[in-house]
C-alpha cells in the first residue's frame, strides 16, 4: 500500500509503499483510510519530541493516529488508528469509533477531532465550564484555539477574549465568536495592563492556554492579587507552543484562587474519552454537517504528504492529507 513513512525519527514523512498491516484479533477491523488530518501532535511523534513518541524502529513507521474511512461493510466513520493513518490502509479498534452523518465531507470529518479533544475537553472535564462564565483563549489564532472560540460559546460562555500574534486572524475571530481581542505583539505592560482592566470588569473564570511560555507569565501577573478576595481561575495548559517551562512566582498562587491543570494524553480519564467518543465528537460532526462550525482547511493528496509536512497554512487552517 501507498503510505506516509518515517525511518528516523526528524526526518520527514516519505510517500512510499509499506506493508498493509494485518488484523490480530476479533476487535480490530480494516479501514479503508479517505482522509487524515496532520497535526501538531503527529508532528511531535514523528519527529520523537512528543512525550507519547513510540522508540525507534529501523522498518520505519506510518505516521498520522487517526483517520476517516471506510470500513469494509462500507459505513463511513472516524476512528483511531492503532497502526499509523496516513495511508491506504489502517487498523483500528472496532469498539472506538464514531459513524459519520450525511452532510459533512471526509476532509472537514477529519480536521474536526483532534482540535475537539484539544478544546472540548479541557472546557467540560478539566475546567467545568458553566453557563454565563467568562473564558480566555490564549493562543486563539491556530485551528484548535479557533474551536475553542465556538465550543466555548456552545458550552454557554457569556465572553471569551482571545490572544494570539497574527493580527489579520486575529481580527477574524470576532466572526467565530470572540467578544475582545488582545495583541501579543504589544509590550508586555501593556497585555498586562488589557488583562488586568478585563479581568477587574469582568472576571476570567477559566484560562485555556495553546502557548504557555512567556505569554502564560504575563496572564498569571495579571492574574495576581493585592490580598483581598478572588474568583477562581481555572487555567488549562493544552500546549507548548511558546515554550515549554515558566517561572511562577509563588506570591501569584498565593495571592488567587488559582486551579493549575494540562490536558491532553494521559491526563484525561478513561470516562472521559468514553464520552468523547459516544456524545461529542458525534455532537460535533452534526454541527460541522449542518453548518454550524466554521472549520478552516486546506487539502493536499497523500503523494504530496513530505511537501506538506513543513508547510506553513495560513490563517490557522488544518492541513487534511486525502488518500
Amino acid at each position: 500500500m501507498k503510505a506516509a513513512v518515517v525511518y528516523k525519527k526528524g526526518e520527514l514523512p516519505k510517500y512510499t509503499e509499506f506493508a498493509a498491516p494485518t488484523v490480530q484479533n476479533e476487535n480490530q477491523v480494516l479501514l479503508s483510510v479517505k482522509a487524515v488530518a496532520i497535526t501538531n501532535l503527529d508532528k511531535g511523534k514523528a519527529s520523537g519530541k512528543h512525550y507519547s513518541s513510540e522508540n525507534d524502529n529501523q522498518n520505519g513507521f506510518v505516521v498520522g493516529s487517526d483517520a476517516v474511512g471506510l470500513l469494509e461493510n462500507g459505513t463511513r466513520v472516524y476512528a483511531r488508528g492503532i497502526t499509523g493513518t496516513i495511508a491506504e490502509k489502517a487498523i483500528i479498534d472496532k469498539n472506538i469509533l464514531v459513524p459519520l452523518p450525511e452532510g459533512i465531507s471526509d476532509a472537514i470529518a477529519a480536521s474536526l477531532p483532534n482540535a475537539v479533544a484539544g478544546s472540548a475537553m479541557a472546557l467540560k472535564f478539566k475546567a467545568g465550564i458553566k453557563s454565563g462564565e467568562t473564558v480566555l483563549i490564549n493562543g486563539a489564532t491556530g485551528f484548535t484555539g479557533q474551536m475553542a472560540i465556538q465550543l466555548a460559546k456552545h458550552y454557554g460562555a457569556k465572553k471569551v477574549i482571545v490572544t494570539g500574534r497574527n493580527e489579520k486572524t486575529l481580527k477574524s475571530l470576532f466572526a467565530l465568536g470572540a467578544d475582545e481581542v488582545i495583541s501579543l505583539k504589544q509590550e508586555d505592560e501593556t497585555i498586562i495592563e488589557q488583562l488586568k482592566k478585563i479581568h477587574l470588569n469582568t472576571p476570567i473564570d477559566i484560562v485555556l492556554d495553546y502557548l504557555w511560555g512567556h505569554p502564560a507569565e504575563l496572564i498569571l501577573t495579571a492574574l495576581k492579587g493585592n490580598g483581598s478576595f478572588t474568583t477562581k481561575v481555572r487555567y488549562v495548559t493544552i500546549g507548548g507552543m511558546a515554550g515549554d517551562t515558566i517561572q511562577l512566582s509563588s506570591g501569584i498562587l498565593r495571592s488567587v484562587d488559582l486551579q493549575l491543570s494540562g490536558s491532553g494524553l494521559g491526563s484525561w480519564a478513561k470516562e472521559d474519552v468514553k464520552l468523547l467518543f459516544s456524545e461529542i465528537l458525534p455532537e460535533m460532526f452534526l454541527l460541522a454537517a449542518q453548518n454550524k462550525l466554521k472549520v478552516n482547511i486546506e487539502t493536499v493528496p497523500l503523494i504530496a504528504v513530505e511537501e506538506a509536512w513543513t508547510r506553513e497554512v495560513s490563517d490557522g487552517k488544518r492541513l487534511v492529507v486525502i488518500v
